[in-house]
């Protein structure tokens, strides 16, 4: 009866420990306590526990406690399943209860018993509750059980160790098992060769040469085990991304290749998605290991199929032309009846094949798009995404088939990459414009995801006032003000404002609907079409250009805290915009008190960027009148990470003056520093004003220096190189009581040189509309104009563009920090920013690929020409 019972629950889908009651079930565990003991049914009481605090049950320390003292008592029944449930019990309550090390010496006697059985699970019990005080008294024990003849215990102790080794005081005790860790590296058994690498790794990651001589021995012999060489080709992986000579010259991309021809499938597959993820490797070094993968898409084996294509179309994202030679195999995976393979095995063809290729592919791929996962079907647009930019007079197709994916059922994620991707069609080709922003209207009148209609709503009124037709959209526009929420709506009418200043045509009519907005029962819609409907009013061309066609991106964190300023003391004077720090890319507001804190001279180790300072604090430590401040840097380092002082300077930047910080950090436990200055060699041009100097920095604490300059006058060419030099006392103290031994004695540390840059004094600019503004500029703003020529990476194009927004510190628009497809040989980035004094900068970078180089011409426009000759200079 029993029998059929379960196979009826089995056939009908129940789980018998679903609905489980905490309380009755620790009841049920005093059953624990009987004599003699029932295995059978202490067993099942101790599933249901597991079970429920896997399943995130929480137990308190009292019943946790009470639990495991009743489990002890299991330990007088030999039963070998009861045993096993006991040990798993123990493994998981041990972090909950009290005084569970009462258990030690039975499962100490498990496992240095005989019944094989047992000891392998006792090992894994006993090392999840030994604390460091205790480990040394089973470290004879452990190092018998490393080298057991029986493979499962000796796995058993080298994971176990692995993870005693979390624990930093438990790695030197493991360390003194070296000798059997390496004498288990020779075992016949896969798992226990495995392990012991794993083990051996672990403790050598920290020291390089010693995992290079490692890797180097390893590579010489034949491992038996086929995950230790996959281990193995990870550790050499690891390795060759430091290395700096040529991959044909290393002997660990040596050994890597020469693992393709291993006969484990495993093994010979890592070695080629090793190969595959290796930065810069070329298209030599890549054939190898396609033609590997290529034999894998023809297995019988489903799993080495996905596994190929999923490589392949890794591959095909920056190396279209070494996956070509698959194309014929990757079609024949089309009507693979594993619909992931056939996915990817689609994409990769998109990827790869001609133009005319790709209406019959986007066909099969509608046959069985319905039938895929969100996650691939994130893959399927990705890869239209960039046939956009492969074959843009393709556009119609493939906007007509993302549209019916918007359509289409599907969670946030996918529906969030197919707009962006639409978005991005958008804003890469002209000729998109229309018919992308027609599709996302659609999609909008029964989209479900607020976020993602905001955004839509955003798009409309930044790119529709310029398609021919602006009419047409407003109608979608409007219809969320009347269907929808509240974020929605608020969205919709900054929208239709847009179009109002932008096409004269619709001005009266939106003003029309904008009044009705006026009584909405919502306070955010209500204002918004409140200032909208007065500013259009108002016929002031100026305020409608500054707060709806070309808006001020202020750093709305900055601007709330000198609202809530003015709020507290409305005797201050008028906030005025234009004094404040225009958008860059926020960080992390919750960070701001940390850094107060660190300002008021509270001494914390700070592991954050500086964005949001109190700009009020710096200057009124010793009374200098700065203003507001601009911008501040990232931390650069003055010292290497493990020396004895570690020192980062964050660069406070206001429009005629510099505060430089300097962070410094003691990791010496045996001195206290104290008096600490930072002696700068100033250069021309810039004036010292004062220093605040840090009293005292104990040990593992974190001090601050402030020093005060002021920039040249009537310059803006404060390009500089500060050479830095920190003076202190230095006291030798007791490290454990902290008592100072003697008066100290004066010491200078030698620091980097403090760079002044560009980007230092250059704000990133988010700005909507580049195009207009690119060509307002030409005819008001000082243009200057120059060609360079920068070597060529293996990055290609893409590494150009990132040194080129990283050394002029300004922000790319339009998505032109993107280089699609990554294997083109021009490409155009938009830049936006600010420079220091609130002067606008705008600039213009054209690449082109030449054989070894990469010719850039830097076009810069701004109002004052000699910061537009700063900006070109930095290139040079």
């Amino acid at each position: 009866m029993a029998f059929k019972r379960d196979k009826k629950e089995e056939e009908d889908g129940g789980n018998p420990y679903q609905n489980l009651e905490k309380t009755s079930v620790l009841q049920e565990a005093r059953t624990f306590n009987d004599t003699p003991v029932n295995p059978r049914k202490c067993t099942h009481i101790l599933t249901k526990i597991l079970y429920m605090i896997n399943q995130g049950e929480q137990l308190g320390t009292a019943e946790a406690t009470e639990t495991f003292f009743a489990m002890t008592k299991l330990f007088q029944s030999r039963d070998i399943i009861l045993r096993r449930m006991v040990y798993l019990g123990i493994k998981e309550l041990s972090g909950i209860a009290e005084d569970v090390i009462i258990v030690t010496s039975s499962l100490t006697k498990d496992m240095t018993g005989k019944e094989d059985t047992y000891r392998a699970a006792a090992i894994r019990a006993l090392c999840s509750i030994t604390d460091v005080s205790m480990l040394q008294t089973i470290e004879r024990y452990m190092k018998q059980a490393i080298v057991d003849k029986n493979p499962g215990i000796s796995s058993a102790a080298l994971v176990s160790c692995l993870h005693l080794c979390k624990n930093t005081s438990a790695t030197d005790i493991v360390k003194r098992s070296l000798n059997e860790i390496q004498e288990a590296l020779n075992s016949d058994n896969v798992m226990v060769q495995y392990h012991a690498l794993g083990l051996l790794f672990h403790i050598r990651k920290t020291d390089r040469l010693a995992v290079t001589k490692l890797v180097a021995k390893l590579t010489k012999i034949n491992m038996k085990s086929p995950f230790a060489v996959c281990m193995l080709i990870r550790m050499a992986c690891k390795l060759l991304e430091e290395e700096t000579i040529p991959r044909s010259e290393s002997p660990l991309f040596e050994f890597v290749e020469s693992c393709i021809r291993h006969k484990s499938e495993t093994v010979v597959y890592e070695a080629a998605h090793a190969i595959v993820h290796l930065s810069g490797t070329g298209a030599r070094h890549l054939a190898p290991a396609v033609s590997v993968l290529q034999l894998f898409c023809s297995s019988a084996k489903p799993t080495l199929r996905f596994a190929a294509v999923r490589t392949l179309n890794k591959v095909a994202m920056e190396h279209p032309s070494t996956v070509t030679a698959c194309n014929l195999d990757l079609e024949n995976l089309i009507s693979d009846s594993n619909r992931s393979v056939a996915t990817l095995a689609i994409t990769t063809l998109l990827k790869t094949g001609a133009e005319a290729s790709v209406d019959r592919l986007m066909k099969q791929i509608a046959t069985f798009v319905n039938e895929i996962s969100d996650e691939f079907k994130i893959v399927v647009v990705q890869a239209i995404r960039a046939l956009c930019s492969k074959f843009p007079r393709k556009h119609t197709v493939l906007m007509n088939f993302l549209s019916g994916m918007l359509r289409e059922e599907g969670g946030l994620e996918y529906k969030a990459s197919i707009a962006d991707t639409i978005i991005a069609i958008i804003e890469e080709n002209p000729e998109a414009k229309e018919i992308g922003l027609a599709h996302l209207c659609e999609f909008i009148e029964d989209c479900e995801h607020t976020s993602l209609t905001v955004r839509i709503l955003h798009l409309l009124g930044k790119e529709g006032p310029r398609t021919k037709q602006p009419s047409r959209f407003i109608r979608f526009i409007y219809n969320r003000v009347i269907l929808e929420g509240a974020v929605v709506r608020a969205a919709a009418v900054g929208a239709m404002a847009k179009y109002a200043a932008n096409c004269a045509m619709l001005h009266d009519s939106i003003k029309v609907l904008l009044k009705r907005c006026c009584l909405d029962v919502d306070d955010e819609v209500r204002d918004r079409a409140t200032f909208y409907s007065q500013l259009l009013s108002s016929n002031n061309r100026q305020l409608i250009t500054d707060y709806l066609s070309e808006p001020m991106h202020v750093s709305l964190p900055v601007l709330e805290k000198t609202c809530q300023d003015y709020v507290l003391n409305p005797t201050k004077e008028r906030i005025n915009l234009s004094e404040l720090p225009v958008d860059i890319v926020v960080k992390n507001i919750s960070q701001e008190p940390t850094r107060k804190q660190n300002v008021d001279n509270v001494v914390k180790p700070v592991e954050v960027t500086v964005e949001n300072v109190d700009s009020q604090k710096l200057p009124s430590l010793i009374g200098l009148d700065a203003g507001k401040l601009f911008c501040s840097s990232e931390p650069s380092m003055l010292t290497e990470p493990e020396t004895e002082y570690v020192v980062r300077c964050i660069k406070h930047i206001f429009n005629h003056h510099l505060v430089l910080q300097f962070e410094i950090t003691n990791t010496l436990d045996d001195q206290i520093l104290e008096d600490i200055s930072v002696a700068l060699d100033v250069s021309e041009g810039f004036q010292y004003l004062n220093e605040f100097k840090c009293p005292s920095i104990k040990y593992q604490e974190t001090g601050n220096v402030y020093v005060y300059l002021k920039f040249p006058d009537d310059s803006v060419d404060a390009i500089a190189s500060f050479t830095a030099k920190m003076k202190f006392i230095v006291k030798d103290c007791d490290p454990l009581t902290g008592e100072v031994q003697d008066d100290g004695y004066q010491e200078d540390y030698r620091l980097e040189d403090v760079e002044m840059t560009l980007k230092d004094q250059m704000l990133k600019v988010k700005v909507g509309n580049w195009d207009s503004l690119w060509e307002e500029a030409k005819s008001v703003c000082f243009e200057v104009q120059e060609t360079f020529a920068l070597p060529l990476t293996s990055g290609g194009l893409s590494d150009t563009v990132s040194q080129i927004i990283s050394f002029l510190g300004m922000a790319a628009s339009n998505n032109s920090e993107n280089v699609h497809p990554p294997n083109k040989s021009s490409h155009i980035v938009n830049l936006a920013g600010m420079m220091r004094g609130n002067c606008k900068v705008l600039a213009q970078a054209k690449l082109a690929l030449s054989e070894n180089s990469v010719t850039i011409q830097l076009t810069v426009r701004s109002m004052d020409e000699r910061v537009a000759e700063l900006v070109v200079s930095t290139l040079d």
